[in-house]
């Protein structure tokens, strides 16, 4: 689709918060607190990505409460990406036709700017699609969630204005959102041009240490596409997954329970010798 689709009205409030991102530290000058406060933001949100949009909503790896599903969803919401339902409609596709051309977000089939960014800004996938999500759809309160996301977006910001004025807004909902926005997107486009591939799956996915890093193990996508089912997207213990680790400590309050994990023949099935020996030498270690 050309640029000139994607730069609709839809797309002004997404670069508008870019310009505030830039323009609000400018004005009130630097702030290293303001900086922890966007980074810090931005993981708590991202955590609601990672484990609610991802790989609750759209995989259902692992099991909650209805509760704690809704609180779970309004974390995700604050992230500015949307609904959770359109969100995992729309990843289940990706899923589906992986870097074939009827994928929303291919490198492959469109390039990097699409799969960044530009299907997100463009109207071709507005609209979420409800026959991806049977299973979500029967719960009267993420269908409003979904419909009335803004509110959840909108409401976040005014709660960091009231708490903290022009400076918690700034740093703590203009700075954070953009470095979340890019920071989940790398997912669609970096993740499928750089890295490891341990598995041969049909796609283009690939392991990425760095990318795991910043976006609490959802860089480990190659293992997440070999094996869809797993809460946990770095396999090994030395594929680094806070958002498993985090959800492991939850299991232990009981907020969540029946967190899936890879069976060892599917986990070991594309493990090459630097792998094994890794593996052989913690378990020898007792780890």
């Amino acid at each position: 689709m050309p640029l000139r689709d994607q730069l609709n009205l839809k797309s002004v409030p997404f670069w508008g918060v870019h310009v505030a991102a830039v323009v609000g530290p400018i004005l009130l000058g630097w702030s290293w607190s303001g900086l922890g406060l966007a980074i810090g933001l931005y993981y708590l949100r991202m955590f609601g990505i990672t484990a609610g949009n991802h790989r609750y909503f759209s995989h259902r790896t692992y099991k909650m409460g209805r509760v704690m599903q809704f609180l779970m969803a309004i974390l995700g919401t604050t992230s500015l990406q949307k609904g959770v339902l359109w969100w995992a409609a729309h990843h289940r596709t990706h899923h589906k036709f992986s870097d074939e051309p009827q994928d929303i977000h291919s490198v492959r089939q469109r390039g990097f700017w699409w799969a960044h960014v530009g299907w997100i800004l463009s109207m071709e996938h507005d609209e979420t699609d409800w026959k991806k999500i049977p299973d979500l759809a029967k719960y009267p309160e993420l269908v409003w969630l979904n419909k009335y996301h803004l509110v959840v977006s909108i409401g976040f910001a005014v709660l960091l204005y009231v708490v903290g004025g022009a400076w918690a807004l700034t740093w703590g909902f203009f700075v954070s959102t953009v470095l979340l926005w890019h920071g989940t997107f790398t997912i669609n486009s970096l993740s499928h041009v750089f890295g490891r591939r341990r598995y041969q799956t049909t796609d283009d996915s690939k392991n990425n240490w760095f990318l795991a890093l910043i976006t609490m193990g959802e860089g480990w996508h190659n293992n997440h596409h070999h094996y869809q089912r797993a809460t946990n997207q770095g396999f090994f213990w030395w594929e680094i997954d806070t958002t498993y680790y985090a959800l492991r400590v939850l299991a232990l309050t009981g907020l969540v329970s029946d967190l899936h994990t890879p069976p060892g023949h599917i986990r070991d099935r594309g493990l090459g010798a630097v792998d094994r020996d890794k593996n052989l030498s913690h378990a020898e270690a007792g780890g």
